[in-house]
């Protein structure tokens, strides 16, 4: 089934909408939570809160494209749980992948800051659009998806370490541009 046509289930309020996604991007989804959670139950409770998301979301909202809407729902889900689950300090999987972040991108927790870090998120997709595809989707994967590297590594078909070290540059270019740009680091 097409996306317009899922879409057009959820604006009829019609429960199969429900079910078409699961069947065309339960597994998308699920991959994201699991990458990010690194715990079956738990990605399965975020799945389960994401697909109640859509349909209070859908309508009013109409998203133009409907796997990046639930792969933000998924991810937005899974980074909340992670937090809460973190602060319990049962997982230390993310920790990494967010730690590697650090060094370029601060931790901006508080309303007033809200306004940069909007800005912040416009330059990183300006600097992301100057990388050559294969670099965007590597970084992407990375961390938007939370894709281990040795995943990565696999899928890119270069070794653990090279991805390791291209993700790192890519980071040091990302802080140099952000820091070109004027952003407070």
């Amino acid at each position: 089934m097409q996306d317009q046509e899922i879409i057009q289930l959820y604006l009829q309020r019609d429960e199969q909408a429900i079910w078409e996604t699961v069947r065309k991007y339960g597994a998308y989804c699920r991959t994201i939570a699991e990458n990010i959670l690194e715990n079956h139950e738990d990605a399965e409770e975020c799945l389960n809160d994401a697909w109640n998301s859509a349909w209070n979301r859908i309508p009013p909202l109409i998203p133009l494209s409907l796997k990046a809407f639930l792969g933000k729902l998924i991810r937005d889900r899974a980074l909340s749980r992670y937090r809460e689950n973190h602060a319990a300090r049962r997982y230390g999987g993310v920790t990494v992948l967010l730690s590697e972040l650090d060094e370029c991108i601060p931790d901006r927790s508080n309303v007033e800051q809200e306004a940069e870090t909007r800005w912040l998120s416009r330059l990183i997709s300006e600097w992301l659009r100057t990388c050559k595809e294969e670099d965007r989707a590597l970084f992407l994967k990375r961390y938007y998806f939370g894709v281990p590297v040795q995943k990565l590594a696999d899928e890119f078909h270069i070794n653990e370490n090279t991805a390791a070290q291209k993700l790192r540059r890519m980071r040091m270019r990302l802080k140099d541009y952000l820091n070109k740009e004027g952003a407070d680091l």
